[in-house]
């Protein structure tokens, strides 16, 4: 008997997102079988002109060696209420995330690549999300998962 997957519906990804976030992510590299990982934290905080700011930093260790390592980006309200338009920090576009039914799918091109990311919430305090980033170079899938802090 196969078992579905259960997903935590969100009405609204910024009040969902709000907020400061445990963060642990493995990083394999499918193409050499090498693994990383980052444990760090995310917060999530409302700027002036609206939508969240997402800070995430913390240790990212690959090959044996740990490195600080940080990443900001923007979620502004997305096209349908309860949605977001994620945003790299210099205003380029990522991906939209629709959180509504629990789960979600985004595909960013970049350059040569394409990234395809799943969401997913478990509860009010979890949730993950998955990359595949496939071309001509690249060969990885990054999860990450999410556990609320405050």
């Amino acid at each position: 008997m196969d078992v579905q997957p259960q997903y935590w519906p969100v009405a609204d990804v910024l009040a969902f997102l709000a907020g400061r976030w445990r963060v642990e992510r493995s990083v394999r590299d499918l193409a050499s079988g090498d693994d990383g990982c980052f444990s760090g934290a995310a917060l999530f905080s409302a700027p002036a002109g609206g939508g969240l700011l997402h800070e995430e930093s913390g240790t990212f260790t690959w090959q044996g060696v740990a490195r600080p390592a940080t990443r900001t980006l923007r979620f502004l309200p997305g096209s349908a209420p309860g949605t977001a338009d994620v945003r790299f920090e210099d205003g380029r576009p990522f991906h939209a995330l629709d959180l509504t039914s629990g789960r979600y799918v985004a595909d960013h091109p970049c350059a040569a690549d394409l990234y395809r990311g799943e969401f997913t919430v478990r509860d009010a305090d979890h949730w993950r999300s998955v990359w595949r980033v496939r071309g001509p170079a690249k060969d990885l899938v990054l999860t990450t998962d999410y556990e609320r802090e405050d």
